[in-house]
């Protein structure tokens, strides 16, 4: 399929559309895991992004959840701030509808519009690591700027 872009151009060009001022970094291994990723970027494992996707147990879209790289998500806080319980999304359907595999979901990119909420514990740094499409691949980005760009809201009870 020639001019098809990869996962990776895809962020970049997502990153460069919304001016995010950042630059997609393969590295040399994975960044699979939250601890693998800051130990990649030589930041605090609760500076990175983790991108998770669950499906809405009422509608069946998908939800796109960013959680600081040292929290679990709370899918019991997440259904009451969403309104629906969130069931574990299918591979398949993630990747179809977004464009990422598991393991590589960026934040910002995706193929279709999704509901996105963002983890506070996030907003309390400079800057973030979240993933870039490939499971070594990352971009740093301001964590408010990354908020905006998604159009993520807080995930919180405030």
């Amino acid at each position: 399929m020639a001019g098809k872009k990869s996962s990776k151009e895809r962020v970049q060009d997502a990153i460069d559309a919304l001016g995010l001022n950042s630059q997609v970094v393969t590295m040399p291994d994975s960044t699979r895991t939250a601890e693998d990723a800051a130990a990649a970027c030589g930041c605090a494992v609760a500076q990175i992004v983790k991108s998770l996707i669950f499906e809405r147990h009422d509608n069946h879209h998908l939800v796109l959840l960013l959680i600081a790289g040292n929290n679990r998500a709370d899918l019991d806080l997440a259904a009451g701030v969403i309104g629906s319980t969130l069931d574990r999304a299918d591979p398949k359907k993630v990747r179809a509808e977004t464009g990422f595999a598991i393991g590589g979901v960026a934040p910002i990119g995706h193929l279709c519009e999704m509901e996105v909420y963002m983890d506070p514990d996030l907003l309390q740094f400079e800057t973030v690591w979240a993933a870039a499409g490939a499971p070594n691949a990352v971009f740093k980005v301001e964590p408010q700027a990354l908020a905006k760009a998604a159009g993520a809201k807080t995930l919180s009870l405030d």
